[in-house]
C-alpha cells in the first residue's frame, strides 16, 4: 500500500525542519523523513549572524532562542605568525550569537505536529509516478508525494537524483568541540580567532556555561586515524595550541570526549550551482544538499535557515489559493497543480542560486587566505587583509530572506 503526501522532506536537519515549520505556519502539512532513530546533533554549535535571526523570526522561534544565547559584541583576531596586537572588530548594529545546534533542532521539532517527523526512514530510491514522485524506503515503505525536498546533507540522495556530483574535498579538515563550565566560565563574550602557520582556530561562548571551539588544519596521511578517536583528537588539538592564549587551552581541556568531532571540509563547486538543477519538476534541494561550504564565513547553517523560509514561501504560493484556503475545496487538476509546483520551485531555485554561489565561493577563498601557510600570504593577510575580511563577513550577514508572506 502506498502512502500519499503533499510534501515530503528528506532530512530532519536545519533546512528540513525550518522548511517544515514554515509550511506548518502557512497551514500546509509536510512529512519529514529522518534516517536516524532520533534528531542528529552534529557540530555542537554554529555562529548565527543577523540574516539567520531574521529567518528564525520569520518562522516564529527567534525570541525563545535569544533568551538562551548571549549576544556577541565583537571579534578579536590574533596572528600566530606576526608579533602584533590583536585586531578587534565591533559587531555593534549586528546580531551575532553562538547557537547550540541541539537547542535549535529541538525547538524546531517541538513547534511541529507530533506526527511530522518519521525516524528510521532512509530513502533508497526515487521514481517518477505521473505527477508524483514515488519514494522507496529501506523498511519497504512506499510513499508518493506531490513535492519532494532534499535536505539530506552532503551525501544527499535527492541531490544525486537531480544530477549533482558529490561535494569536493577541499584538502582541509575541522575539529569542533563544546565545553561546559558549570557555574560559569568567566571568559567574557567576545569571539576569539587565531590565524597563522596553516591553522585557523577560535572559541566563543554560547551562554554563561557553554563554549564552542574549532580548529581547522590541512591533514596529512597519518592524520586520517584521528577522525574516529576522540582521545587522539583532543591530544592533537592541544598540541597545536602552543601559540594560543591559555583561555582556549582551558576550553579545549574542559571538553568531554563525547563532545569532540572531526570531519573533512567539503564544498560544492560554484559552476555546479550555476548550471545544475537546483529544482527539476516537483523536486528540489536545500541546505547542505544544495550548498555545502567551508565554515570560514560561518554561514552554512544560516543559509540553511534562509533556504527554509524562501522554500516554504514558494511552495505555499504554489499550493494555496490567494484567499489562503487550499484549493477552495475544489478538486484540483493534477497537471495544473504540478505546473504551479514546478514554477514555485523554479522561483525558489532562482532566488537561492546566486546567494549560494556567493557564499560557497567566498567561504572557500576566505579559508584559503586565512589558512595559507606561505610566508608572503601570511604577511599580507595579517598586515592588510585582516582588516578587510571581518567587514566582508558582516556584509554577507546583512542579507534578508524575507518573511513567510507570499
Amino acid at each position: 500500500m502506498e502512502i500519499v503526501e503533499d510534501v515530503v522532506i528528506v532530512g530532519a536537519g536545519i533546512a528540513g525542519l525550518t522548511t517544515s515549520l514554515g509550511l506548518h505556519r502557512l497551514g500546509i502539512r509536510s512529512l519529514v523523513l529522518e534516517s536516524s532513530d532520533e534528531l542528529r546533533i552534529t557540530g555542537f554549535a554554529f555562529t548565527t549572524w543577523s540574516n539567520a535571526w531574521k529567518a528564525l523570526d520569520a518562522v516564529g522561534i527567534g525570541e525563545s532562542l535569544r533568551h538562551q544565547h548571549y549576544l556577541t559584541p565583537s571579534i578579536l583576531v590574533s596572528s600566530t605568525f606576526l608579533d602584533q596586537p590583536a585586531s578587534e572588530i565591533s559587531y555593534k548594529g549586528h546580531e551575532i550569537r553562538c547557537l547550540q545546534r541541539r537547542l535549535l533542532l529541538e525547538t524546531l521539532a517541538k513547534e511541529l505536529p507530533s506526527d511530522t517527523i518519521r525516524f528510521s526512514s532512509k530513502v533508497v530510491s526515487i521514481e517518477e509516478s505521473g505527477f508524483f514522485k514515488r519514494l522507496h524506503l529501506s523498511d519497504g515503505t512506499i510513499l508518493k508525494t506531490k513535492v519532494l525536498i532534499g535536505c539530506d546533507g552532503v551525501n544527499s540522495v535527492v541531490a544525486k537524483w537531480l544530477g549533482f556530483d558529490k561535494p569536493v574535498f577541499t584538502g582541509r579538515s575541522a575539529i569542533r568541540g563544546s565545553a561546559n563550565f558549570k557555574g560559569g566560565h568567566g571568559f567574557g563574550l567576545k569571539f576569539r580567532q587565531f590565524l597563522g602557520k596553516g591553522l585557523r582556530s577560535g572559541f566563543l561562548p554560547c551562554n554563561d556555561e557553554n563554549f564552542y571551539w574549532f580548529l581547522t588544519w590541512i591533514p596529512s596521511t597519518k592524520d586520517e586515524e584521528l577522525e574516529d578517536d576522540p582521545v587522539k583528537l583532543k591530544q592533537f588539538v592541544m598540541s597545536k595550541l602552543e601559540d594560543i592564549p591559555n583561555e582556549m587551552k582551558s576550553v579545549v581541556g574542559k571538553t568531554e570526549l563525547d563532545a569532540i568531532a572531526s570531519s573533512p571540509l567539503r564544498y560544492r563547486r560554484p559552476w555546479e550551482l550555476l548550471w545544475g538543477n537546483i529544482s527539476k519538476g516537483n523536486v528540489c534541494v536545500a541546505g547542505d544538499a544544495l550548498h555545502p561550504m567551508t565554515p570560514d564565513l560561518g554561514q552554512g547553517g544560516c543559509a540553511a535557515l534562509e533556504d527554509g523560509v524562501v522554500l516554504a514561501r514558494c511552495i505555499a504560493e504554489a499550493l494555496l489559493k490567494p484567499g489562503g484556503e487550499e484549493n477552495n475545496g475544489k478538486i484540483v487538476d493534477e497537471e495544473e497543480e504540478y505546473k504551479r509546483i514546478e514554477m514555485g520551485l523554479k522561483n525558489y531555485a532562482q532566488e537561492r542560486r546566486w546567494r549560494s554561489i556567493d557564499l560557497v565561493s567566498t567561504a572557500y577563498m576566505v579559508g584559503y587566505i586565512q589558512q595559507n601557510s606561505g610566508k608572503i600570504m601570511n604577511f599580507l593577510r595579517d598586515k592588510f587583509l585582516s582588516r578587510f575580511l571581518p567587514g566582508m563577513l558582516l556584509r554577507k550577514a546583512s542579507f534578508d530572506c524575507g518573511t513567510l508572506k507570499y
